[in-house]
């Protein structure tokens, strides 16, 4: 028990998912070691959880689920922690996301979301710290969430994925050189798979571009189409489809003036040969 500290569940919600975690393991007669192995972790990664020194992933919380025969409690309580970092409306849209069957992406000055590697992701919610937007732990959490994200589009079947980035988004270096180059290597990555499109829309499309927010559009898998805009303070998910369908159409205008998925492969190899 060299590790153990006393946990104010008040303190913040991790110290709450901490202290209950604690309570439910003491409970059931495991030691750290012992509720580790059997959930597939080490017995200082629990340590770790329940001092509310470490985040906790979803994966982490589904297990602890199990292996403690709590229901859904530790999941539900990672969605909470999660979902006070993110803006209005973007938790209901993760829920779609994971189950949609074709996903349109665009995004201006950042590569989107799903595209990030966890060191790029890092350095932007780090750059938000820095700025006092938000706390270390809600960007860690933040980062967390992203990866969570990406794993469940991960699927037997995946989903069409069409992403149009503004050229921004290439040229525009976050976190260094190093994480730039690795960044790039990831877009690269994910333009050979079967089931993706990727396309740059170049500075010189000037007025001829149709979205100046980012805007994120599912394909349900009944067909529905919602979308999901956000600037920088409020995130808003739309499904009244006299709303969804005029950002569909100007989608598709995107892509026509933006550069065909080949030449958008080219052009981001090109800024690849700036990086290390």
């Amino acid at each position: 028990m060299v590790n153990r500290r006393d946990l104010d569940p008040d303190a913040s919600p991790q110290a709450a998912y901490g202290a209950r975690l604690r309570r439910l393991r003491e409970e059931r007669g495991l030691s750290q070691v012992e509720l580790g192995s059997q959930a597939e972790y080490s017995g200082t990664h629990i340590s770790q959880v329940e001092n509310a020194r470490k985040l906790p992933t979803l994966r982490f919380s589904k297990r602890m689920d199990v292996v403690l025969e709590a229901g859904d409690t530790f999941e539900r309580e990672w969605r909470e922690m999660t979902q006070a970092s993110l803006l209005e409306g973007f938790p209901e849209y993760v829920e779609h996301e994971g189950r949609a069957a074709e996903l349109r992406l665009f995004d201006i000055g950042i590569v989107t979301g799903l595209l990030q590697t966890p060191e790029y992701a890092q350095a932007v919610a780090y750059g938000d710290v820095r700025r006092g937007t938000i706390t270390r732990d809600q960007a860690d959490e933040v980062v967390a969430f992203l990866a969570e994200r990406q794993a469940a589009l991960m699927r037997p079947r995946p989903p069409t994925v069409m992403v149009v980035m503004d050229e921004s988004c290439i040229r525009r270096q976050v976190g260094g050189p190093g994480i730039m180059g690795t960044q790039l290597d990831r877009l690269l990555e994910f333009a050979e798979q079967p089931n993706t499109v990727l396309q740059i829309a170049t500075f010189d499309i000037g007025e001829r571009r149709a979205l100046y927010l980012p805007v994120n559009l599912l394909t349900l898998p009944d067909m529905t189409v919602i979308a999901y805009e956000e600037s920088q303070s409020r995130g808003h998910l739309e499904r009244d489809s006299t709303a969804v369908w005029p950002l569909l159409t100007a989608y598709h205008q995107l892509q026509t003036e933006a550069l065909s998925h080949s030449a958008s492969v080219a052009m981001i190899q090109e800024v690849r040969k700036d990086y290390p």
